[in-house]
């Protein structure tokens, strides 16, 4: 979660990766027995404290600027803990698992390996990546959203430098101008979304296609609200999907929401066409080119006493078991640095992102004052395999397809998962 380009390719590849973490998970046994059929860093072959000359990385950012962004901090890191070369590839979003398979088959994974956040558990399952903890690393510290995602099994496979969720941006002078506040509840989002619907703006614009993108854009009214991703045909998920059927059908929010990506939806509020959008902070600076006078705030609750929560979103640095204790064990030096608080710090400052580090997240709040209202979602942010692990893919399609069948009028609210699931 990032810059528009890499986010569009990484929710577009999300609906084929699944197939392809369950080859994976057949090729367990390749990729395993290239590592000497060992389960942990230490029962690995080769010798610990031979020297390391080269590492070898794999991640998805191709576009600039986050690739030039990514491969200096690697270099920079990679000098400071005696590494000679970073050998990096970096291939396009859609194509990265299936390059995990054939590195799987092949006996051929990279020493570090960047992966998305919800894509952590399904891989570490296969066996193919190796617990951080064999290296002495934790994540003490962190916001329990990016150790949620990066643990199975209870041991922690990933460590994440920075994380981005979404929220409602809102264009000031526009609001200023119809005195209307940015919204806190549902009502109040409701009738704010009503009245700032003049002309050719709508009030509020979201994302809604039939992919895991349009399930991501429906968990903060979902979550918020109560519902939970175990049990989908609750009343406080029809609640949700009620919000955002009421907000079309009243012309508040335009039909075309099924159809617009997270890229769509920052057009239309940059076009002076929606008033407010659900989105993330990796949008901020195509609004700061465009100059935008727009503010954020988490997403509104529906009722007194609840709290506020959205999806976490970003990429994890992990250690795939290559069989060679001493690259694994400089491997694991690497994850360490790119996740440096210095590393946070830059990074989220580069890339949109929040910190990890709790305390470095309150930092961030004071240094970057225009990325507070996600430092305090990001905080409050769920993973998405939290709960579910290797069955939230199945989840998230169900989710899509509910939303999908209520604002396309082929189901109700309360109907719509059950026929979704179905």
């Amino acid at each position: 979660m990032t810059t528009n380009k890499i986010t569009t390719m990484l929710t577009r590849r999300r609906t084929t990766r699944w197939a392809a973490v369950a080859a994976l998970a057949a090729l367990a046994p390749l990729s395993l027995a290239a590592c000497g059929g060992g389960g942990s860093a230490g029962s690995s072959g080769g010798d610990a404290g031979a020297t390391v000359s080269s590492l070898k990385v794999l991640d998805y950012y191709t576009d600039e600027p986050g690739k030039t962004q990514i491969g200096d901090m690697l270099n920079a890191c990679g000098t400071s803990i005696g590494v000679g070369s970073i050998e990096r590839e970096a291939v396009p979003g859609p194509t990265l698992i299936q390059k995990v398979l054939q590195q799987a088959s092949s006996k051929s994974l990279p020493d570090v390996l960047m992966l998305d956040n919800p894509d952590i558990q399904q891989i570490a399952d296969t066996g193919a990546l190796a617990p951080l903890g064999d290296f002495g690393l934790t994540a003490d510290g962190y916001a329990p959203g990016p150790v949620a995602a990066a643990t199975a099994d209870g041991k922690l496979y990933g460590l994440q430098p920075g994380a981005n969720t979404i929220a409602i941006f809102y264009r000031k002078d526009v609001l200023e101008k119809a005195g209307v506040k940015p919204p806190t509840t549902w009502d109040e989002l409701r009738t704010a979304a009503k009245k700032l619907t003049v002309g050719k703006q709508y009030g509020f614009a979201f994302n809604a296609t039939a992919d895991y993108e349009g399930a991501w854009q429906f968990l903060p009214p979902m979550w918020t609200n109560g519902g939970d991703e175990t049990d989908l045909k609750s009343p406080q998920v029809a609640q949700a999907l009620q919000l955002w059927k009421d907000l079309v059908d009243d012309g508040s929010a335009s039909k075309s929401v099924v159809n617009w990506k997270q890229s769509d939806v920052n057009d239309q509020f940059i076009a002076g066409k929606a008033a407010m959008m659900l989105n993330g902070p990796w949008q901020e600076p195509a609004l700061d080119k465009a100059k935008v006078d727009y503010g954020v705030v988490p997403f509104p609750v529906n009722t007194a006493g609840q709290t506020s929560v959205a999806p976490l979103g970003g990429e994890a640095w992990t250690v795939p078991m290559t069989g060679d204790k001493a690259r694994m064990a400089k491997a694991a030096e690497l994850v360490k640095c790119m996740n440096s608080d210095d590393n946070q710090m830059l990074r989220a400052k580069q890339g949109g992102l929040v910190p990890t580090k709790l305390a470095l997240a309150s930092q961030f709040k004071s240094e970057v004052p225009a990325m507070a209202g996600f430092t305090d979602a990001v905080g409050q942010a769920r993973a998405r395999t939290g709960k579910l692990g290797a069955k939230w893919p199945d989840t998230a399609k169900t989710i899509y397809t509910g939303v999908q069948l209520v604002l396309t009028g082929q189901a109700a609210p309360a109907d719509a998962m059950a026929k979704a699931g179905a």
